[in-house]
Formats: structure tokens, C-alpha cells, sequence
């Protein structure tokens, strides 16, 4: 199948935008420390603070290209689902998704599809994309340490190909990004795929009113984010995937057709690895 391209290019020996703005930036002091050393300090401060702030908004590619959403400019949109999968959503979630006839991305533990091989075979099974979600789905120390962000990407990625499927696509947990991060990715042929439209369901701990927060922001192009897993009251499982409903029957009379996340994206977001 033919995707229409998106170029996000990256390759460990790119300049990123991080890497041209510091060039700049002590371009800049050195010729301010000419008329006044103080001011010298300026344009350094304005780099750190850039860093500093930068792995909260990724989709400002300032370390390396990140994809936050489609260019297709057709009425279209992805649904991506996180943190799965989870014996109490994942089956009633794909039934709602057949009934539909909606395909959707899984990002997915490594950890989980470890506990849960079953299900991942059921969601392939279903036609539906996996990607990697890291394996702990740690949310600070894998940030600070590459080393350990490679350990949690590979074997993420060792234990879904066992199951038959590759990921080429790449979620961090909660979505922060680091610099080292797009070296780690380019050199596993992995394309970081964030979001445009979320519902803020804190990993459905807050899933009343998600359809209507979802539904009064969404736009063509978008990738929306939502969770497969259960929030911390088992009961709420049914009003999520009656959310999940709305959402679903919402964008079909918005006329937004949900499209799989390859289309978005430009490339294919899993291959087959025989097992």
C-alpha cells in the first residue's frame, strides 16, 4: 500500500535544531563578551532554559523530528490507545472496534505483552498495529538514562517480535522526550509518534466527559490518544468503553473517517516478524 510521505528524517549524525540554536547561541556570546561580558551570559541562559523546557513539548522536534500529527489534508484521523494491553479492556475493546469496523494503533508495554501474549496475538489478529510503549513504562528515570531507555526499547521490541510483530513505531511514556532519545530511535529504525488530540484521562482515572472532550477538539489530520487499560475502579470499565462508543459514532458524524496510523504517518507501523 502506498502511504503519502511525511518527511521526519533522522539520522544520529543530523544536526538538530537543539544543536544548530546552541551554535547560535555561542556565536552570539562570543560576540556580546566582545562589548560586555555580562551580556555574554544572556543567549547561553535563553539555551538552557530552552532545553531545560523542551523534552514537555516534543512536538517542537527541538531534539530530533517528532510526529505529533497527520499531513494528509483529508478528513481522517488515527486512534492510538496506551499502556496495554489488559485482560479486563483489550477483548471488549477490540469487539467495539470490529462492530465498527475502526482500526486503531496499540502502544503497549513490553511487560504487559509479556504477562498477556494472548492478547497481542488477539489484537494482530483483529488487523490492528502495535508499537512500542517502553517495557516498565517508566516515567522519570528512563528520561535521564539512555542506557536504560535502550534496555526498556529492545526489549519491548525482543519481546513482541516473538510474538510475531515488529513495532516501527515508538511512544514514551507520557510522552516527554530526551535528546538522546532520537539517536536511540534512528538506530532502530523506530519513528517517535506522538499526539494531537487527548481526552486527559489520567490513564482512564478520569473518564466521564471523555467522548465530549475529544469530540469538542478534534480536527482532520489529528492522532488521538487514548488508554487501554482499567483506572483504578474496576467498575469504571463499562463507562470507558461506553466513552469509547461515543467517540467512535462522534467522529463518523463529523465525517472524520479513522484511518490507520500508517496513512498519518507515511510509513507502516508495524512488519511481521516469523516466529
Amino acid at each position: 500500500m502506498a502511504y503519502p510521505k511525511i518527511d521526519k528524517t533522522f539520522t544520529s549524525r543530523s544536526l538538530s535544531p537543539a544543536v544548530r540554536i546552541g551554535l547560535i547561541a555561542f556565536a552570539a556570546a562570543f560576540v556580546l563578551a566582545i562589548v560586555d561580558l555580562r551580556l555574554a551570559t544572556v543567549p547561553l541562559t535563553l539555551f538552557v532554559l530552552l532545553c531545560a523546557m523542551a523534552p514537555f513539548f516534543p512536538k517542537a522536534g527541538i531534539f530530533f523530528p517528532v510526529v505529533g500529527r497527520g499531513r494528509t489534508g483529508t478528513p481522517v484521523v488515527a486512534l492510538t490507545f496506551d499502556d496495554g494491553p489488559d485482560p479486563a479492556t483489550t477483548p471488549r475493546l477490540l469487539d467495539l472496534l470490529a462492530r465498527y469496523r475502526v482500526p486503531a494503533t496499540f502502544f503497549v508495554t513490553g511487560r504487559r505483552a509479556t504477562r498477556y501474549p494472548h492478547l497481542i496475538r488477539l489484537i494482530l489478529a483483529h488487523g490492528h498495529a502495535v508499537g512500542n510503549h517502553t517495557f516498565n513504562h517508566d516515567c522519570f528515570r528512563i528520561f535521564w538514562q539512555p542506557a536504560r531507555l535502550a534496555r526498556e526499547i529492545d526489549a519491548t521490541q525482543t519481546a513482541l517480535s516473538r510474538l510475531g510483530v515488529v513495532p516501527l513505531v515508538f511512544r514514551p511514556p507520557v510522552g516527554i522526550v530526551t535528546p538522546a532519545m532520537g539517536s536511540l530511535l534512528a538506530e532502530r529504525g523506530l519513528t517517535l509518534v506522538h499526539f494531537s488530540c487527548r481526552a486527559s484521562d489520567w490513564g482512564n482515572r478520569r473518564v466521564d466527559g471523555m467522548a465530549n472532550r475529544i469530540l469538542g477538539k478534534v480536527r482532520a489530520d489529528d492522532i488521538v490518544l487514548l488508554h487501554d487499560i482499567a483506572g483504578a475502579d474496576p467498575v469504571e470499565v463499562e463507562t470507558w468503553l461506553g466513552e469509547v462508543r461515543t467517540i467512535v459514532e462522534g467522529l463518523r458524524r463529523k465525517r472524520l473517517a479513522v484511518v490507520p496510523l500508517a496513512r498519518l504517518i507515511g510509513h507502516p507501523a508495524t512488519r511481521s516478524q516469523p516466529v
